[in-house]
């Protein structure tokens, strides 16, 4: 008798448990960071198409490594710390490009070249 709380206990812990380790906030929170990061720097021009492009798909890597990782329905610590790192370098990418001396301020899809004294 005392085996049927037991397993309907674990029935219903289980799916818990494993939705639980596939979810994974921080990562998501990122990436709509980033990407508000790029679409503003677009819109205001500190960014190029080009660049802006460029970045896009450096986030799309990103996700395609998140949906790798919760393929198998586990993120495991080690694809935690890979999703991370990733995520790091595409930081310190819109940070690079958004503050280099590339500006495409008229929108008009050329590189603005600053006035020269």
């Amino acid at each position: 008798m005392k085996k049927i709380p037991v397993v309907a206990a674990l029935c219903i812990l289980l799916p818990i448990t494993v939705l639980a380790q596939t979810n994974t906030p921080r990562v998501d929170q990122r990436e709509a960071n980033q990407a508000a990061r790029i679409e503003q720097g677009a819109a205001s021009g500190s960014l190029t198409p080009r660049e802006a492009a460029r970045l896009d798909r450096g986030q799309q890597r990103v996700e395609r490594m998140e949906a790798r990782a919760k393929s198998d329905g586990v993120v495991t610590a080690g694809e935690r710390a890979r999703l991370h790192q990733a995520q790091d370098t595409q930081s310190r990418h819109i940070a690079a490009q958004k503050h280099d001396r590339q500006h495409d301020f008229n929108h008009n899809g050329r590189v603005d070249r600053p006035h020269r004294r």
